[in-house]
């Protein structure tokens, strides 16, 4: 049997989320479908992170285990012959069989899209946040600085989960304007359950003038959903990359992708 690490890049418009689902149709039932129809058996595939409903992706990361025996880029080719145009898998890679996509990542980039003019989107209708009214981008940033560091998230965690461990590192919490466009930038080694979605729900409450910048000190400090803000739409979320620390011998980035460059 040999693990290969793959990376995907998907529009979530018309799925359920990543996660299998009885009849419903999810990125990753679609993905073990056309693993099916290649293997004839069905591997069951692992991701980095369990998407929502409406999330989009330009590098998640899973793996799977198989003894077919296809090289790489009979495997890319093969994959993709088979999977539907909003989809797409761009590389495959073999991997020693302790890597997990899920636990053996070591960093992950989430970049969060409002669409922020007075008119509505027809190209990005699915895939921005469309805010109406003009947002104060200052005070967003003065916002987004006090979050960054190694912090209990639990304010910005949505219920239900299975997660006990509300501390995460977020390296990078960025926010630049480019016309109408505001891009929202979160690196951390670990998310919580709706958490980008969360904190860019607050920030842009903060930009509203619904809230003061330095209320993100209290929102921490309260470790209650009930302090932050609400929870952004999904379709402007997109999850960019993965990151790993050594795979084969060579640090691994899953992909670096000019996102802005892809999306407008």
């Amino acid at each position: 049997m040999t693990t290969f690490k793959v990376v995907i890049e998907y529009d979530g418009t018309a799925y359920a989320g990543w996660q299998r689902q009885l009849n419903t149709v999810t990125v990753q039932g679609t993905m073990e479908q056309a693993l099916a129809a290649i293997t004839t058996e069905r591997p069951s595939l692992v991701a980095a992170g369990r998407t929502d409903a409406g999330v989009h992706a330009l590098g998640q990361v899973a793996s799977f285990r198989t003894d077919r025996n296809l090289s790489p880029r009979e495997w890319l080719r093969a994959l993709n012959a088979h999977l539907p145009p909003d989809i797409s898998v761009l590389s495959v890679e073999p991997v020693p069989d302790a890597f997990h996509a899920r636990y053996s990542a070591t960093g992950k980039l989430y970049e969060y899209h409002v669409l922020n003019r007075s008119e509505r989107a027809a190209l990005l209708r699915e895939r921005v946040w469309l805010i109406y009214k003009p947002l104060d981008v200052v005070a967003m940033q003065e916002a987004a600085a006090l979050l960054r560091g190694t912090h209990d998230f639990s304010a910005f965690q949505t219920a239900p989960t299975d997660n006990e461990n509300p501390e995460c590192h977020l390296q990078q919490a960025d926010i630049a304007r480019r016309d109408d466009l505001i891009v929202l930038s979160f690196y951390a080694d670990r998310f919580l359950k709706q958490m980008v979605r969360s904190m860019v729900g607050t920030l842009v409450e903060v930009g509203r003038g619904k809230r003061p910048a330095a209320d993100m000190s209290r929102v921490l400090a309260a470790r209650t959903r009930a302090a932050a803000g609400r929870t952004a739409p999904a379709h402007g979320l997109y999850l960019v990359r993965v990151d790993y620390g050594t795979v084969n011998g060579q640090a691994s980035k899953a992909l670096m992708v000019p996102t802005r460059q892809h999306l407008v």
